[in-house]
């Protein structure tokens, strides 16, 4: 997803859910600064490196694909942005090697979500956004894992776009990340295909470009684990059901429901603004952050600042050690470290060595 779901919409679905306009001001901007939190931007704050949340396009040019680098990777991309939906999944005649990579496949209602929604249970709001980035991830980039792998993650020329009327239009792929995708044309922009295994160019939705994270998208493809069997992904569906969730999971978070549960969707909720949602995901557009923005500031009558990089870094940088856990900041880096050696964690229990090892670390920040 993009900044348009991440921020304006999470912002959204937190106000509908009960919170503030200024607690929702800070759970979006900590969801979406989940796809900001680099190690080059940890290191200009000073920052500690193993809460960084995303890796820039210059230092995945770096990263290393041998077992310690493509750890490294997957510990990132596996606990933000594809969390694992089944780490125990089973497949015939498939070897352990395979069978660890098929098992970071992403997809939403996993019992890692549950562990990711509890996890934030009584955290701070900085810890809550950082969940709901990392659930409404778990819709848009289903049947997609966060480890580069080819026999996993790659796609073929097999790729149409399925309009309302069920038409179907065969979509394009180019290698030019300096161009934008074109929605007339449907043509998009992908990585450029490496026929190595564990090259860079093989993880996540790489393969299928930004097309993943449009909303008003409904295609058909062949995933290279999928055995040439078709696949249906309807987004415009998915994301409802994503942002339903949100509301639902934070109503859990809030304290007004006991148990968190999968598969379930507070669609009452939205219920009187039912259909300018449907317009704003169905919409043909590479960013709806306009028409997310306005309805959010329809919904409280509170103008909904844009997102700003900087906002938070002077109080970080200026805090003395003692307070830097306090700040913004502090407190979204505590729960990014703490989201990512509970999902390492649960990988390394499964018998997957894929995302390395980590300790388990208490909501004290201790190790267990």
């Amino acid at each position: 997803m993009q900044e348009d779901f991440h921020y304006y919409a999470t912002y959204c679905a937190a106000y509908i859910a009960g919170y503030s306009h200024e607690e929702s001001l800070d759970i979006c901007y900590s969801a979406q600064f989940v796809d900001m939190c680099s190690r080059t931007l940890l290191s200009k704050l000073r920052g500690p490196l193993n809460a960084a949340t995303t890796q820039l396009q210059l230092e995945m040019m770096d990263a290393r694909t041998d077992m310690i680098g493509l750890q490294d990777i997957t510990r990132i991309w596996s606990s933000f942005h594809f969390l694992p939906q089944n780490l125990y999944a089973k497949l015939k005649h498939r070897n352990k090697r395979y069978m660890n990579k098929y098992r970071l496949i992403c997809g939403p209602n996993g019992d890692l979500l549950v562990k990711t929604i509890e996890l934030a249970k009584d955290k701070s709001l900085q810890h809550i956004g950082i969940a709901m980035h990392v659930l409404a991830d778990t819709w848009a980039h289903m049947y997609f894992a966060g480890t580069p792998s080819l026999v996993i993650n790659n796609t073929n020329d097999y790729f149409y776009e399925i309009s309302d009327n069920d038409e179907e239009r065969k979509i394009k792929f180019r290698h030019n990340p300096g161009t934008p995708d074109d929605l007339e044309k449907l043509l998009y922009t992908n990585s450029l295909h490496q026929g190595k295994e564990n090259s860079i160019m093989n993880l996540g939705h790489g393969r299928a470009g930004h097309l993943p994270d449009y909303s008003f998208i409904k295609y058909k493809y062949l995933p290279a684990w999928g055995e040439y069997e078709e696949i249906i992904k309807d987004n415009p569906s998915d994301y409802r059901k994503a942002f339903c969730q949100m509301i639902y999971a934070m109503k859990y978070l809030k304290g007004e429901i006991d148990n968190f549960e999968t598969d379930k969707y507070d669609f009452e909720a939205i219920a009187e603004w039912e259909s300018r949602i449907d317009m704003i995901l169905r919409k043909r557009q590479l960013f709806a952050c306009d028409d997310w923005k306005a309805f959010g500031e329809e919904l409280s009558g509170k103008s909904i600042e844009d997102f700003d990089l900087e906002k938070y870094q002077s109080e970080y940088i200026d805090a003395s050690k003692e307070q830097k856990n306090i700040t913004f900041l502090g407190k979204f880096f505590d729960g990014a470290i703490l989201q990512k050696s509970m999902v390492t964690s649960e990988i390394f229990k499964s018998g997957n060595i894929l995302a390395g090892f980590a300790k388990s670390i208490s909501s004290e920040g201790g190790a267990i």
